[in-house]
């Protein structure tokens, strides 16, 4: 079964594809996907990629796209539907790494980080104003406790 990886993937989830037995898998770039796409069975996908109805007429074998994060926005579904592929996503999957990006932001804007970082690169190093704000003891708020908020609480 050939399996296309349009899109930078981790290591680890390229390693975990060859392990399978009997899976061809194959790195691709922009410039290839369209020779590469006539005999795939599969394509992984991220953003980056657009699954159009002419990269899909393209690929007559082709069964499943697997879009590695979370919406399909970049696919389109009403021509893969047509053509009997199945599209999949991966909902949750960047749930931590989302909210602890969103800690991040957070501490860094409490902190005032984007600020100093434009004085700083400006020449100028503001070490009056250069405390921001502490977070302990302050009350945090989350809109919404689906699955990031849920991992931005439990942090």
């Amino acid at each position: 079964m050939k399996v296309i990886v349009a899109d930078k993937i981790s290591e680890r989830g390229v390693q975990l594809l060859e392990e399978q037995p009997g899976w061809n898998i194959v790195l691709t770039a922009k410039d290839t996907l369209n020779a590469e796409i006539v005999d795939a069975d599969a394509l992984i996908v991220r953003s980056a990629t657009k699954v159009t109805a002419e990269l899909l007429d393209k690929a007559a074998k082709l069964r499943a796209v697997g879009r590695a994060g979370v919406g399909v926005d970049n696919i389109d579904l009403e021509a893969a539907t047509k053509r009997g592929v199945l599209v999949m996503s991966t909902p949750g999957g960047n749930a931590i790494s989302v909210a602890e990006h969103t800690l991040a932001l957070l501490l860094a804007l409490a902190r005032q980080v984007p600020r100093l970082d434009k004085a700083i690169h400006e020449g100028r190093w503001e070490k009056s104003s250069a405390a921001g704000t502490e977070v302990r003891g302050k009350t945090l708020g989350l809109i919404g406790l689906g699955r990031i908020g849920t991992e931005v609480a439990v942090r």
